[in-house]
């Protein structure tokens, strides 16, 4: 068994962090990864709600799909309601977990897929835009961020609030009207970060095998604290691969 690839780790650690009996929200790629291999590994009771209007499917391996609303998506599926009806479900609060990625990410844990440079009307890159994410992380009662760890990516403040996790930090979240939820964690190639309970700033949690608190540090574009014991991610195991490389066996989302 080969040693894992960045995207491998990420889609392992990702999977780790869903528990049985929860429903997760879902984006295709690493996130729909993440949670098929949690169903088959360690939640075989995971409810999985992607975006297009899919309750509860089985993602078959090999059949890995690219979009949220073609046929694969649906194999087996409990139910396939309108798309609005699968972000009504998390208004209700039935959808525990939000599996979401992004281009910049703060320390605040807010994330920007709109738009990267100061003027939204003449940006540097024009991104795809929101699509589900606002909704995600507005509703969903957890949200766990899933991404590269790039200085580039994290940076002190958004260009733009996509996808709003704690705001300006303490209280923010909370008096702007979005009284449950935020991001609970992000998780990345490098290690996992949570955040302070008070002031809602993003801080090490975890490092993962080979990786140092500097490392993590010298990859971020803002100063990072510790939570009060920093622990270090077991590597993947040889079965967690096996299944996983299963799942993308053209390496579509695993490189």
């Amino acid at each position: 068994m080969t040693a894992p690839n960045a995207q491998e780790l990420l889609a392992v650690i990702a999977s780790r962090q869903l528990r049985d009996d929860t429903t997760v929200f879902a984006g295709v790629g690493v996130p729909l990864l993440a949670a098929a291999l949690a169903r088959q590994r360690h939640a075989p009771r995971l409810t999985m709600v992607i975006e297009g209007g899919i309750i509860g499917p089985e993602i078959a391996p090999g059949r890995l799909p690219i979009s949220t609303n073609e046929m694969r998506a649906g194999r087996r599926a409990t139910m396939l309601p309108a798309i609005t009806e699968a972000f009504l479900f998390a208004q209700r609060g039935f959808v525990d977990v939000g599996f979401m990625g992004g281009a910049q990410i703060d320390q605040y844990g807010n994330v920007n897929t709109s738009v990267v440079g100061a003027d939204y009307w003449k940006p540097k890159v024009r991104l795809p835009g929101t699509g589900g994410a606002n909704d995600i992380a507005s509703l969903c009662r957890e949200v766990i961020i899933v991404t590269a760890h790039e200085k580039r990516r994290f940076v002190p403040r958004v260009d733009f609030v996509t996808s709003p996790a704690w705001l300006g930090g303490g209280g923010a979240r909370a008096a702007a009207g979005l009284l449950f939820g935020g991001v609970s964690r992000v998780v990345t190639t490098l290690g996992i970060l949570d955040f302070d309970p008070a002031s809602r700033r993003m801080r090490i949690e975890a490092t993962h095998p080979g990786v140092s608190v500097e490392t993590i540090r010298e990859n971020t574009g803002f100063a990072l604290d510790t939570a009060p014991i920093v622990e270090t991610t077991a590597p993947p195991s040889a079965d967690e691969l096996a299944m996983l490389r299963a799942l993308d066996p053209e390496r579509r989302f695993l490189g």
